[in-house]
């Protein structure tokens, strides 16, 4: 089976002292204070992003976000926003971008800038900010999506450019190793049958948003479901392993060692097809049509020309077509989709519209 590994090295770049390791929309922006979550639209989220906006494209006028179309090549210099703290899934994949494209000098000087905060809402509102400026890229994806929904924010994905979708990342459904649930039909039969007698865990948003549609597939009305989030692989582990919750949709990286140790079984892949070499069945094949993946998007500021907006799509391209790309494919279990153009604006939509109906059921 594969096995989940570390981040790379961070290629010398300085993360702020402000970034955390969070990007889920269940987590507000962190800037030197601790808040609590904002409601939607709410004056204290609007005023808080407000500030932390103003003071992130102030210093991105002096450093990082400065302009690279001087008269030069797109080519010359770019920034790769990461909207969440160093070591996320968002990071890495802007971190691994950057890699490739100075490996392969697809981008003379690649630099990544984390911008964490409301789910990837606070590097979305940024990058909106900075319309009409091609030198400037963010990773986004299915969470950050999820957050603007979450949240009812007045930016959204209609206000930038998506230029590719690159990679997904799958969930598993796990339980401990001793637990009586042999397959997935069990667990889901029992779920049906007491919903709080099964309880389930998560690393965030998006785990939760996975299990509410596997609550919806077993017809366990998802306003019942328990679900204690967890931060992060580990702490999904423990809380299966000490019994306070008796299941967990978890990222397929951050649970595939203990799955591998023994410590947890694996009842199902969260996805369409198999990976190769991986003897997990799929919910699918199953009877479960719950297949939510965690897409990372390459998107740039509105308002860019016709010509600017295909030649960063090109460089997007170019840099997962590598050599340094592909094995970091590998190395972090991602499954290479890339989607742009007219497919890309479809499948968005779709997207909105999935994650909308999932909320709708949890009643958020």
């Amino acid at each position: 089976m594969m096995s989940s590994h570390q981040n790379p090295a961070q290629g010398g770049d300085v993360t702020p002292p402000w970034a955390t390791s969070d990007g889920t929309p269940d987590t507000p922006a962190s800037v030197g204070v601790h808040r609590a979550e904002p409601s939607k639209k709410s004056p204290l989220f609007k005023i808080l992003g407000a500030i932390i906006a103003v003071g992130a494209i102030g210093t991105a006028t002096v450093g990082s976000f400065a302009s690279a179309h001087q008269g030069d090549s797109l080519r010359t210099s770019m920034t790769i926003v990461a909207p969440a703290g160093a070591g996320g899934g968002w990071d890495t994949v802007a971190r691994e971008m950057q890699q490739a494209q100075r490996a392969n000098g697809i981008v003379n000087n690649t630099q990544v800038v984390n911008m964490p905060g409301a789910g990837g809402t606070i590097a979305l509102g940024n990058l909106a900010n900075l319309e009409g400026d091609p030198s400037t890229l963010m990773v986004g994806g299915t969470g950050q999506l999820a957050a603007t929904i979450q949240y009812d924010t007045d930016t959204t994905y209609a206000d930038i450019t998506p230029l590719a979708i690159t990679v997904e990342e799958y969930n598993m459904v796990v339980v401990p190793a001793d637990s009586p649930y042999q397959s997935l039909e069990e667990l889901m039969t029992a779920w049906a049958a007491d919903p709080a007698s099964v309880p389930w865990s998560g690393g965030g948003s998006f785990d939760r948003l996975v299990a509410t549609e596997l609550a919806t597939a077993a017809g366990v009305d998802p306003k019942e479901m328990v679900f204690v989030s967890s931060d992060g692989g580990g702490e999904v582990t423990a809380a299966l392993l000490n019994g306070t919750v008796q299941a967990a949709a978890s990222g397929f990286s951050d649970s595939i060692d203990q799955v591998e140790s023994g410590r947890l079984r694996a009842l199902g892949l969260v996805s369409k097809e198999r990976f190769e070499g991986v003897d997990i069945p799929t919910t699918v094949e199953q009877g479960y049509d719950v297949t939510l993946s965690n897409w990372r998007l390459l998107a740039a500021p509105g308002g860019l020309t016709a010509e600017e907006e295909a030649e960063l799509t090109d460089i997007v391209l170019e840099t997962v077509e590598t050599e340094e790309w592909s094995t970091a494919v590998g190395r972090y279990n991602w499954a290479e989709r890339v989607i742009t153009g007219d497919e890309l604006d479809v499948f968005l939509e779709e997207e909105k519209e999935r994650i909308s109906s999932l909320y709708e059921s949890l009643g958020v």
